[in-house]
C-alpha cells in the first residue's frame, strides 16, 4: 500500500489536468465544427480521443517520475522543500526504480500511441517522439530545459500547441479547407499552454528559493519572486484577453453561466498570487489552478 501511495504521489495528480485539458480542447473544437459546420464532413472519433488522452497522461507521468528521479540525483530536493513530498529524496525509492518507472510510462505512451499512427500515419510520429524526448530532456540530458528557465515555453509549446493541434490532427488530418479549424486550435492551444504555464510557475514561485541555493535556474529563480508573480498574472489575464479571438474562430462559442465561475476562481487567484507567502501554502493555490484549467474548458465545452 505504501508502495501505491509513492507511485500515486511521483504522479503528481494536481498536475494531470494540465494534459487532460489540451486533449479535451482538441476534441471541443473537432465537435464544434461537427455540430455548427456539418458541410466539412468532421466527425469526432471517441476511440481516438480516449486513446490521445491516455497516451498523454502517460507521457506527462513519465515526466513527473524523470523529474523526481533528476532532481534528487542533482540534490535539487532538498529538506528545506516546500512542495509535496518526492518519493526519491525521500528515499522511498532509488533513483534507478524512478526512472525505471518513468520508461515504463513513456512505453505505455507508444502503446497507445499506436492507433493514432494507423490513422494518421506518420506525422504523429513528428509528434509524439520530440514529445517522449523531452518528457526526459525537460529535467534530463546535457541541456535541460527547467534547469535554464526554459520550462514555461516547454509547457507553452507541447502542452498547449502541439497537444490541442495534435489532437485534431488526430482526429480529422489534414486537407485544404481545414484552415479554420486550425487557427481554431492556435488560438485555444496557446490558451491552454498560458493556463498550464501558470502551474509551473506557482511551482517554481513556492520552490524558488530552494532552486537558487541548488542551481536550478528556473525562470522564478531569473526572476526573482516579484517579476516571477506578475508573469503568473499575466498568463491568467491573457488567457482572457484573447477570448476575442476564440469566439471569431470557435463555431458556437457562447459566453455562458461558467464563464462567471472561471473569471471569479481565476480573480481569486490573481489575489492570492499578489499575497500569499512562497512556502507550502501555495500546494493549495496549485489546485485551485488546476481546477480553474478545468472551469475555463467547461466554459468553452458549453
Amino acid at each position: 500500500m505504501h508502495y501505491l501511495r509513492s507511485i500515486i504521489l511521483a504522479a503528481r495528480p494536481k498536475t494531470l489536468p494540465a494534459g487532460i485539458v489540451a486533449v479535451w480542447a482538441g476534441c471541443v473544437i473537432v465537435h464544434k465544427f461537427q455540430t455548427h459546420m456539418p458541410e466539412m464532413g468532421i466527425r469526432l472519433n471517441w476511440s481516438l480521443a480516449l486513446f490521445t488522452v491516455l497516451s498523454c497522461m502517460c507521457i506527462q507521468i513519465a515526466c513527473n517520475f524523470f523529474n523526481d528521479a533528476i532532481d534528487a540525483t542533482k540534490h535539487a530536493d532538498t529538506d528545506k522543500r516546500q512542495g509535496p513530498r518526492r518519493i526519491t529524496a525521500g528515499g522511498d525509492m532509488s533513483p534507478l526504480t524512478v526512472k525505471l518507472w518513468g520508461c515504463a510510462f513513456l512505453s505505455a505512451a507508444a502503446l497507445l500511441a499506436i492507433p493514432l499512427i494507423e490513422a494518421q500515419g506518420w506525422p504523429i510520429l513528428a509528434i509524439g517522439i520530440p514529445s517522449m524526448f523531452f518528457a526526459y530532456g525537460y529535467t534530463g540530458g546535457p541541456w535541460p530545459l527547467a534547469y535554464h528557465g526554459l520550462g514555461e515555453l516547454f509547457v507553452l509549446l507541447f502542452f498547449g500547441l502541439v497537444a490541442v493541434a495534435g489532437t485534431v490532427f488526430v482526429q480529422v488530418g489534414w486537407q485544404p479547407g481545414f484552415e479554420h479549424v486550425y487557427a481554431t486550435a492556435f488560438i485555444i492551444g496557446i490558451q491552454c499552454g498560458l493556463l498550464s504555464c501558470v502551474l509551473i510557475e506557482v511551482n517554481n514561485i513556492r520552490d524558488r528559493k530552494e532552486d537558487a541555493g541548488t542551481g536550478k535556474r528556473t525562470l522564478a529563480v531569473r526572476l526573482g519572486d516579484g517579476k516571477a508573480r506578475g508573469l503568473a498574472m499575466a498568463f491568467i489575464v491573457a488567457a482572457y484577453v484573447t477570448l476575442k479571438q476564440t469566439a471569431f474562430f470557435l463555431p458556437g462559442f457562447s459566453w455562458n453561466l461558467c464563464w462567471i465561475a472561471a473569471i471569479l476562481l481565476g480573480g481569486y487567484i490573481l489575489l492570492k498570487l499578489r499575497t500569499m507567502p512562497a512556502d507550502r501554502r501555495m500546494n493549495m493555490l496549485l489546485g485551485l489552478s488546476s481546477l480553474h484549467m478545468i472551469l475555463y474548458l467547461l466554459a468553452l465545452t458549453l
